[in-house]
């Protein structure tokens, strides 16, 4: 009888412990997360199995998290394109938005207020629709020069603080200018630079994931 006693208090003791520990536990419908970016996201050069989108939902699912991505990235696309396209998009009904553009927009020499105008109207649509956003930031190529990459780089900056959304400061944090981690153009990163970009981030889907958490209970 103890026996039967002590194994009950440990499973029941057990399972609660991990109800309360694990900040999921409201999360158990499927969860989709639209990645609305640039080639990054598209998977430029990539087989599906190595895009972004793929590896981070596997990620997530290995961890028990019943999360589905949506890839909504076009290669060359620019943060007007993506604020064009953003309401097809959002046809899907994603509970949450990682966004990543301006990586073009930087590679065209494209006047960072323009990026920053695009940029704000794409989060400011989403946070009128109460979606949770995971705002992934860009930073200048160094040839444009100090001037351009300064406004360039504050823009993320100054919208992440305005919208209050989930920021990861640079998409291509530990991956930009690292061979290995790159494919010929150098811009673009291999499915290993693109696991790495998974590593770094996934920290930050985290906080995403109980953003929605706290948007479901609260509706």
């Amino acid at each position: 009888m103890q026996i039967k006693q002590i194994f009950l208090v440990l499973f029941f003791g057990g399972f609660v412990s991990l109800h309360v520990l694990t900040p999921w536990g409201c999360l158990a419908k499927e969860i989709k997360i639209l990645a609305l970016g640039d080639s990054l996201i598209a998977g430029y050069g990539l087989d599906e199995k190595e895009h972004f989108t793929t590896l981070l939902q596997k990620k997530l699912q290995t961890e028990g998290l019943n999360v589905r991505l949506i890839n909504a990235g076009v290669s060359g696309d620019t943060s007007a394109g993506g604020l064009t396209r953003l309401e097809w998009s959002l046809a899907s009904n994603p509970d949450a938005v990682i966004l990543e553009l301006g990586a073009n927009d930087g590679l065209r020499g494209i006047n960072p207020s323009t990026t920053k105008t695009n940029l704000a109207k794409i989060l400011g649509r989403l946070q009128l629709k109460d979606i949770p956003v995971l705002f992934a930031g860009m930073l200048a190529p160094p040839n444009l020069g100090r001037e351009y990459g300064s406004k360039f780089n504050k823009t993320y900056q100054d919208l992440a603080q305005e919208f209050d959304v989930v920021f990861y400061p640079f998409f291509l944090d530990g991956v930009a200018g690292v061979p290995e981690l790159n494919q010929l153009d150098g811009i673009h990163p291999t499915g290993e630079g693109i696991a790495e970009i998974i590593m770094r981030i996934e920290p930050y889907v985290k906080k995403l994931l109980l953003k929605i958490k706290a948007s479901k209970s609260d509706s």
